[in-house]
């Protein structure tokens, strides 16, 4: 398969907000496709209904990036923190996912422009 008609997604993110970036069919660089956000868990006095409310919050922020993100042959995950390792895995383990090359790096948060310059070069 050439890396044409592969399907590339680059995806910045931190544990609240994801910003996904990926090429149009017949466009050789890449363009910001949507952004998600995490709000998180509420305040709650219940230490152990915090933890499983904040689990399933990000179970639910990673399920709407990876619907974002149809039938991916490759993937490069950057951003601060572990979301990007979490996110990852999330991929590895969802059966649709699994197959895709996924690689990761760390960086902080960039604008638009510097981000698709970031992901075009990845893929290059």
């Amino acid at each position: 398969m050439s890396g044409k008609n592969k399907k590339q997604f680059g995806v910045w993110m931190d544990a609240h907000h994801a910003i996904i970036t990926g090429k149009e069919t017949d466009q050789k660089d890449f363009v910001i496709l949507a952004r998600v956000e995490n709000p998180g868990a509420d305040k709650n006095s219940n230490e152990q209904a915090a933890n499983h409310q904040e689990i399933a919050l990000t179970h639910k922020f990673f399920k709407e990036i990876a619907g974002i993100m149809v039938n991916i042959d490759e993937i490069h995950v950057t951003g601060t923190g572990q979301a990007q390792e979490q996110f990852i895995k999330f991929l590895a383990e969802t059966p649709q996912y699994k197959n895709a090359v996924s690689s990761e790096s760390t960086s902080n948060r960039m604008e638009d422009e510097k981000l698709l310059a970031f992901m075009t070069e990845r893929f290059h």
